[in-house]
């Protein structure tokens, strides 16, 4: 049997839960997940192997806006090298048949010295934060990517498109479901129109949650609002079901009628895959969220009209798209294992 480490970023939730939809595709492998936060918590809540070691920085929010995004980098730098360390321990340790990285370069960094075939699964191929003095240092931290992008023995993208050397575009990676959208309507309780507001792994949506709360109740329609505030957020928001952390997101929103969320591209991907209208906003000044926001129809100024959108996706049909992403991903990794 092969051993895997899957080493997934825990900055945000999105890396983690397509993570969980390739592994479920492996066969004859013993994987072991090394990360953090709130994508350990969701590891251990399905009772896959995990370390729980990574510490990420957390994104400076204020009214939507990303602040310091300089400052960001470099505590992002230092977290980089905390991981280099602790990736270096571990693969001493269980000398892995394969890494796989989920846009964790540190652990991608120490598996190419030490020789071990690696996977990277990525959604970017270079990074926009920084202007001025601070994109120096980000211009670096690119190039250094793009040798490490290089040097891996595949890059897999979850999007459609056509191969490109050793990067592969798989489609969007989604976890997926036994039940049918009946039968989660009905395990939580959704009886009437349902709005799922969700932010991912950080504090960084609060202005999404205040904002939809806000617009939802203008609307004069008998409205049920749920919402996921993920690991980071304790506060509580009155006349609404709070769900706090979930690890079945995916499931919210296939029960759901209309989901409104940050930017992040598997929340997007798990929307789309399910066919449920949803309001993407992005963290402005976020390049990544911003661009596949755009991709969407949306710009953060979206978060003004957030009632008219509601109205719109509350009467839109729903577009069910099959995605066999997961799957093809396996299929690439258990290739180099053979």
């Amino acid at each position: 049997m092969s051993v895997i480490d899957f080493f997934s970023s825990p900055i945000g939730l999105g890396h983690v839960t397509r993570d969980i939809a390739i592994e479920k595709n492996l066969q004859n492998t013993n994987t072991n997940f090394v990360t953090g936060s709130g994508a350990a918590k969701i590891l251990k809540n399905l009772d896959l192997q995990v370390q729980d070691v990574y510490n990420p920085p957390s994104f400076i929010v204020e009214n939507g806006t990303l602040k310091s995004p300089a400052k960001w980098l470099w505590n992002y730098y230092q977290y980089y090298k905390d991981c280099k360390n602790i990736s270096q321990k571990i693969l001493q340790e269980e000398n892995p048949n394969l890494v796989i990285s989920d846009e964790d370069f540190a652990s991608l960094a120490v598996a190419q010295e030490m020789k071990i075939p690696t996977v990277l699964i990525t959604d970017i191929l270079e990074t926009h934060f920084t202007k001025g003095l601070a994109s120096v240092i980000e211009k670096k931290m690119n190039k250094s990517m793009k040798d490490m992008i290089k040097k891996s023995d595949v890059v897999i993208l979850p999007e459609a498109g056509d191969d490109n050397e050793n990067i592969k575009r798989v489609g969007p990676i989604v976890r997926q479901t036994e039940y049918s959208r009946e039968q989660l309507r009905e395990k939580f309780g959704f009886e009437k129109k349902s709005i799922v507001i969700s932010i991912g792994g950080t504090d960084a949506g609060i202005f999404l949650i205040e904002k939809a709360i806000n617009a939802i109740s203008k609307i004069n329609q008998d409205i049920e609002v749920v919402l996921v505030t993920g690991p980071s957020v304790s506060k509580k928001f009155d006349n609404i079901k709070n769900l706090g952390f979930v690890d079945n997101l995916h499931e919210l929103i296939y029960a759901a009628d209309v989901l409104i969320s940050l930017a992040g591209k598997s929340t997007i991907d798990e929307a789309r895959a399910y066919g449920t209208p949803a309001i993407f906003i992005p963290i402005k000044g976020h390049f990544e969220q911003e661009d596949n926001a755009k991709d969407e129809g949306f710009v953060f100024e979206d978060i003004n009209r957030l009632e008219e959108w509601i109205l719109e996706k509350l009467e839109q049909k729903r577009n069910q798209t099959n995605t066999d992403g997961a799957q093809i991903a396996a299929d690439i990794i258990q290739k180099i294992l053979k």
